[in-house]
C-alpha cells in the first residue's frame, strides 16, 4: 500500500492529473460564467466615446478564465496536495554541513599531531598550557 501511496504523491504524476482534469472538466464552467460577466460590463465604446479599441470582449474572457482558474487549481489542489505530501514525507531535518565536520576532522588531526593541551571537541585551550 506504501508503494502505491508513493506512486500517487510523486510530482509528476500530480501535475499531468491537474493539468488534465482541470483544464478539460473546469474550462467549460469557466467559459460560462465569464461570458455571463463580460455581457454585465458595459460596452467599451460607451465607456470610450469615439475611440476605436476593437472587441476588448475576448480579452476580458480569456483575462477572467486565466485568473479564476489558477486560484481553482492552486486552492483546490496545489494547496492541499504540498500539505498531504508534507504529512506523508516530512522533510529529513538539516543535518551537520559536510564542510564542518571535514573542519572537525582537520581540527582534531592537527591537535592530535601537535600534542597541545586543548580540550578535545572544543578546540580551546586549556588554562596554563
Amino acid at each position: 500500500m506504501s508503494g502505491f501511496k508513493n506512486f500517487l504523491l510523486r510530482g509528476n504524476l500530480v501535475d499531468l492529473a491537474v493539468a488534465v482534469i482541470i483544464g478539460t472538466a473546469f474550462g467549460a464552467v469557466v467559459t460560462a460564467f465569464t461570458a455571463w460577466l463580460t455581457s454585465k460590463i458595459p460596452a467599451v465604446e460607451d465607456v470610450f466615446a469615439g475611440t476605436e479599441l476593437g472587441d476588448l470582449g475576448f480579452f476580458l474572457n480569456a483575462l477572467i478564465s486565466f485568473i479564476v482558474l489558477a486560484a481553482v487549481v492552486y486552492f483546490a489542489v496545489v494547496l492541499p496536495y504540498t500539505k498531504a505530501r508534507e504529512r506523508f514525507f516530512p522533510s529529513p531535518p538539516p543535518g551537520t554541513p559536510e564542510e564542518i565536520e571535514l573542519l572537525r576532522q582537520i581540527r582534531d588531526a592537527l591537535q592530535a599531531q601537535a600534542g597541545t593541551g586543548s580540550v578535545p571537541g572544543t578546540g580551546t585551550q586549556t588554562p596554563g598550557t
